[in-house]
């Protein structure tokens, strides 16, 4: 099962962060084109300008020369470069300048200002209202005491009704060391609250969770890959006294990818110097190979990488690595299938363009890109491939075990996501436990962080859902209790503690984790497998 709390809002931008961050290379500002290419694209360019020259002069109403090139358009059509894209691959992508900005500030994991993530729904009077998701831990924000569902009513003094998140993300960004007066609205307080903040740097942490599941027993999680990915990890496995490890669970859930070279020098952790990690090549992109250059210095604590249908790109290379070479068992869900690697082409105006240039193959020879011909690209995101495709192509780990090309990666151990039971999915659908938190937290103000969910707050939960008229009864969740309980807890402690506590909460009731901490054994005799294989060919030499 998936630690609610981490997805409850991932699936709102799937699309947009897979398309940001499945698998960039690097900046590239130059190309050559051989004479023939070259005579055709001027060909090319003439018809499109003579189109665009006849729809500027008679179109019935003025055209807008940035719609019409760069789009996306309102209405969901899109412009000429993104429409030309958009014949290619899923992948490929145009960044408008404010896309462009959000794509640097996420790569480089860094910006100013008071650290929360904020979403927009309509009010009561249909204008837009300004929320907020969640403080980040430690971030300004969450030092003043914001909390998860308070709107944010003002900024400086300035209404944000009616603005775009956008607009009210702008007003919250700022130099460093400059002071910011938001006015918050809570649920069960009788007038509006003031907060005086310090703006400050902030780091979008990659590796938001890592701590001990039991006594040397490690759990991190890599939710992306962004520049400081890699110093994340080194610094957690540090601090988690990695010489001593006895096994680690890597989850690599809901992580959609990122920077390559990231995902490189995080799978240098746990490989042997010198060991083949990833290459790629393309029609105009030399080959590649990248190599463990530092190695796992002896540390040979079993490994266990849990992935599901969202595990995607940078994050398929890592496990694809360590699956490879016997150095993870693997389990959890088929991952989402890409193996193509972007990179990215600043343009003028500030804008940027992501081209796929290369197919990337972990180190048996493997492409794991799925299909995305003949269907759209709303099926490509949220309905991919769940079974394994039919005559897909066959590589061996080290150790001789086969694996598989095409339609992600299949893990060795698989697990089907948890399912709900229809009262539970109503529950989750309705955000009911995230409503509830609020309005207990508008009464009670606040909890304890070992709070713990009693017959009394039970009652409590129930009343609101009758208030709210959610059709979910106590004899519905007879067999749910300790379901609903924790999802009560979690929300509730990570209003007032922060969601790292929650999520701690969550991966330490997760069976997936459960299960994975009881595998730690099959991976360390998977670890003997490349030895014996090498013993058993060199007996066998003319197999």
């Amino acid at each position: 099962m998936k630690p609610v709390g981490r997805s409850t809002w991932f699936v709102i931008s799937t699309v947009l962060v897979c398309a940001l961050l499945g698998g960039l290379y690097g900046r590239q500002v130059e190309a050559t084109t051989d004479t023939q290419t070259s005579s055709g694209i001027r060909a090319s360019l003439k018809k499109f300008t003579r189109v665009y020259g006849v729809i500027e002069a008679n179109y019935a109403d003025p055209i807008n020369p940035n719609k019409a090139i760069y789009g996306p358009l309102p209405t969901g059509r899109l412009g000429a470069i993104p429409g030309m894209l958009s014949t290619l691959d899923p992948h490929s992508t145009f960044f408008d300048p404010r896309a462009f900005a959000h794509l640097q500030q996420d790569q480089e994991g860094h910006y100013f200002g008071v650290g929360m993530q904020i979403i927009g729904k309509p009010g009561k009077m249909g204008q837009l209202e300004t929320y907020v998701l969640a403080p980040i831990p430690g971030s300004p924000a969450f030092r003043a005491g914001i909390r998860p569902g308070d709107m944010i009513a003002a900024v400086n003094d300035k209404s944000t009704s009616g603005m775009s998140v956008d607009q009210v993300a702008h007003m919250l960004l700022g130099p460093k060391g400059t002071l910011v007066q938001i006015t918050i609205v809570r649920q069960g307080w009788n007038r509006p609250l003031q907060f005086n903040i310090t703006r400050e740097e902030i780091s979008q942490q990659s590796v938001d969770a890592a701590f001990l599941l039991e006594p040397h027993i490690a759990y991190i999680h890599i939710n992306k890959f962004n520049e400081t990915t890699n110093r994340e990890l080194t610094r957690a496995l540090k601090n988690l006294d990695e010489d001593h490890l006895r096994g680690l669970i890597l989850d690599l859930r809901d992580n959609p990818g990122g920077l390559l070279q990231q995902a490189v020098e995080v799978a240098d952790h746990f490989l042997k110097k010198g060991q083949l990690i990833v290459y790629h090549y393309g029609r105009a992109s030399k080959e590649k190979r990248y190599y463990a250059v530092h190695g796992d210095s002896g540390n040979k604590y079993p490994i266990v990488v849990l992935i599901d249908h969202m595990t995607a790109s940078a994050a398929e290379i890592v496990t694809g690595a360590l699956q490879d070479h016997d150095r993870a068992l693997v389990i959890g869900q088929t991952s989402f299938g890409k193996g193509l690697v972007q990179t990215v082409f600043p343009l003028s105006d500030h804008t940027g363009l992501a081209l796929t240039t290369a197919h990337y193959y972990t180190p048996s020879g493997r492409l794991i890109q799925r299909p995305y011909n003949d269907m759209s690209l709303y099926d490509y995101y949220y309905y991919p491939q769940r079974e394994p495709l039919k005559d897909r192509e066959i590589r061996y780990t080290d150790g001789g075990r086969p694996v598989y090309g095409g339609g992600g990666i299949t893990p060795d151990v698989k697990v089907p996501p948890l399912k709900l039971t229809p009262a539970e999915q109503m529950l989750a659908d309705s955000n009911a436990f995230f409503d509830f938190a609020q309005y207990y937290l508008g009464i009670h103000k606040t909890v304890a962080e070992g709070f713990q969910v009693n017959s009394g707050v039970m009652e409590e939960f129930y009343h609101f859902l009758a208030d709210k008229k959610i059709p979910v009864t106590p004899a519905s969740l007879a067999g749910s209790l300790s379901y609903v309980q924790e999802q009560i807890r979690v929300q509730l402690v990570g209003m007032i503690y922060g969601q790292n506590v929650a999520e701690k909460i969550e991966v330490e009731n997760d069976p997936l984790v459960q299960d994975a901490i009881g595998d730690l054994g099959q991976a360390q005799a998977l670890m003997e497998n490349p030895r014996k294989y090498m013993a058993s060919m060199a007996s066998h030499p003319g197999h």
